[in-house]
């Protein structure tokens, strides 16, 4: 948890996802008890946005041009960016699940679930805990 933030002040969210629309879906879901700290269609750009803004959790992609984001939960771990890592995807598979918990990644939520399972997931991670979507 970044220095100065504590578990009764809103978890600050960084969203990253090539879709502007799924950015806003994102965003609206968690509105409520999230505070969005920002919203990035690059992956490489989430690198430098994470170490200055210091979200809680940062909520990406898999499958976005250029940067995966499993190469992104990669090269914020080995840049010592201590969000915890909340994927938010269209693929359901377990192989997909076992490589995200391997990048580091604390959850999993598939987007035909973004409303219900997206909050969860991010105040599970805020936590510490390990959030999965059932599929």
């Amino acid at each position: 948890m970044p220095s100065g933030t504590t578990l009764f002040s809103p978890t600050r969210v960084l969203l990253v996802d090539d879709s502007e629309a799924m950015l806003a879906r994102a965003a609206a879901a968690l509105a409520e008890e999230c505070e969005i700290v920002g919203a990035l269609t690059d992956g490489l750009a989430a690198l430098a946005a994470a170490k200055s803004l210091q979200p809680d959790v940062v909520v990406l992609d898999i499958s976005m041009p250029g940067t995966s984001g499993f190469q992104v939960a990669s090269h914020l771990s080995k840049a010592g960016v201590t969000a915890a890592i909340v994927f938010l995807t269209v693929h359901d598979g377990e192989e997909f699940v076992l490589t995200a918990k391997l990048s580091s990644a604390i959850g999993y939520v598939v987007k035909t679930r973004l409303v219900s399972d997206l909050p969860v997931a991010v105040r599970e991670a805020r936590a510490g805990r390990s959030f999965v979507s059932a599929f």
